[in-house]
């Protein structure tokens, strides 16, 4: 007898539909599985043997043949047990056969045949509704994450019997409400952090304009406190970002168990060993790297001259265009990385408190510093000096815009952004291609000439001019003014001194 269940892989980021045929046919007792399946599939053989036995069932004593179509794309991780399991019953007649054809099935299943969560249940409910399935069974802890999708009925089911009867229509389906809401987020305000009224000013313009950031200082100076309260200043998911940037991490397996979707700015700390796999995504096959579980987040590199030359390198592509591109022999998997850069560095090895009472030579500093490249340095739009803090600073109660005041003047800086833009266009100034930046927003005459003179003067490229234009058009977008005038252009300017003291 032959069966035919719908099931889905997840392929980067997203899912695609899978057919699994199930051919119950007499002869010797062997089981094959075919249709690019990897090692885990292949040993599904075993756990669904195991499961349908100690769920009651009786294994057939046949020639079992399992195809996974299409046929050439690669099948991999547990997700598949229960589509299977489902199939062979449904070719014994123990599963009615007209039902597996309306619905898809995901789950792992363990040899007492409990189901066990699987990674990307949300990327598979996307594909769902997107194809006009109308149901989804998965696993009962995957059940709130893909009902948070609308539009499709899920199934949750906590054992092989409680899927069986489902789909025989012995039990009503159960009911899932929205996912749980998630942990309230760490208390993280700018007033914790003395002084440092010039990094203050670039961590708003960073959130308003979504600009990356260097923060240079010794150690102790609050690059470490203002670099995690970026994130609190953006303004919240909205419904669609909130389904992206849970997707990735449903991929990925980080998402809480019981459905809890990611409704906060995902913020990624990496240690400076990691690789470039581990950072950009790669493996075979391709999953996604730390750049895009920050997608639509912060990604913080402290410590960035301690990072490999070669890893970071890797991060000028995702930079520029908010994308990774992983190419294997197989094809190609496309990751979103639109996340912005926060990095820590301190002036030399030995974390002396300024560039300019450093105790190191020039060539041990070049050294040092010259392990971030000009490349590099080139795609960071905000370059900030922190000074130390003196001890009079540090006890003087000073007084500072807190956290939410900051929030309410970056969310209306981009609110106006959208409206400059339109829904077709770039979300913030720091997504502006060339002739966007050049159509939207009026620039003064005095501020091309400065801009002109500080390529000259300066040495800026061509890529840092324009990233000071676009951090002008947020200062301007802070100020609610129309026209880039002068002065915000020379504001601008401030934050790329690091260009020229770093190169010789």
């Amino acid at each position: 007898m032959l069966a035919r269940v719908l099931s889905a892989a997840v392929v980067g980021i997203e899912a695609a539909l899978v057919s699994v045929e199930v051919d119950v046919a007499s002869g010797l007792p062997v089981y094959t599985t075919v249709g690019l399946p990897d090692s885990a599939v292949r040993e599904s053989r075993e756990r669904v043997r195991a499961a349908i036995r100690n769920a009651g069932y009786n294994v057939p004593n046949e020639r079992i043949t399992v195809s996974l179509a299409p046929a050439d794309l690669r099948k991999e991780g547990g997700s598949f047990d229960l589509p299977i399991a489902l199939g062979i019953l449904t070719a014994i007649g123990i599963v009615r056969k007209d039902r597996p054809s309306e619905c898809a099935v995901v789950g792992e299943l363990a040899l007492d045949g409990q189901v066990q969560p699987v990674r990307g249940a949300l990327a598979v409910s996307l594909t769902c509704r997107r194809k006009g399935i109308r149901m989804l069974l998965v696993p009962a802890d995957n059940a709130s994450e893909a009902a948070a999708v609308g539009g499709i009925e899920v199934i949750g089911a906590a054992t092989l019997r409680e899927a069986v009867a489902f789909l025989n229509g012995d039990l009503p389906p159960s009911r899932f409400g929205p996912p749980a809401p998630p942990s309230p987020p760490e208390d993280l305000d700018l007033t914790d952090v003395r002084g440092q009224a010039h990094a203050k000013r670039a961590l708003e313009i960073s959130a308003a304009g979504g600009h990356n950031v260097l923060l240079v200082g010794p150690p102790g100076a609050g690059k470490t406190m203002l670099a995690r309260r970026l994130a609190p200043l953006l303004p919240p998911l909205d419904e669609d970002e909130v389904l992206e940037v849970s997707t990735i991490w449903s991929v990925a397996g980080l998402l809480a168990r019981r459905g809890a979707l990611i409704r906060t700015r995902p913020f990624r700390a990496p240690h400076h060993t990691v690789s470039v796999a581990g950072l950009v995504g790669g493996g075979r096959p391709p999953h996604p790297g730390e750049v895009t579980l920050a997608h639509r987040g912060v990604l913080f590199m402290d410590e960035l001259p301690e990072f490999p030359q070669h890893v970071l390198e890797s991060l000028r592509q995702p930079l520029e265009d908010g994308t990774v591109s992983i190419v294997r022999a197989a094809g190609v998997s496309e990751f979103p990385a639109r996340f912005q850069l926060v990095a820590a560095a301190n002036p030399c090895r030995r974390g002396c408190a300024s560039l300019d009472h450093c105790v190191c030579t020039p060539g041990e500093r070049e050294r040092y510093l010259g392990r971030i490249s000009g490349p590099l340095l080139d795609r960071i739009d905000l370059q900030v000096e922190l000074p130390a803090v003196g001890g009079a600073e540090f006890a003087a109660d000073g007084k500072s815009d807190d956290t939410a005041a900051v929030r309410a003047r970056v969310a209306r800086a981009r609110q106006r952004q959208r409206d400059r833009l339109g829904p077709a266009g770039a979300r913030l100034n720091a997504e502006l291609t060339a002739r966007q930046l050049r159509r939207v927003g009026a620039v003064a005459v005095e501020a091309h000439r400065l801009l002109t003179a500080a390529m000259t003067r300066l040495g800026l490229s061509a890529r840092g001019h324009d990233r000071a234009l676009k951090v002008a058009r947020t200062i301007a977008d802070l100020a609610e003014s129309q026209t880039v005038t002068a002065e915000h252009c020379a504001e601008a300017l401030q934050y790329r001194g690091l260009d020229r003291r770093w190169r010789p």
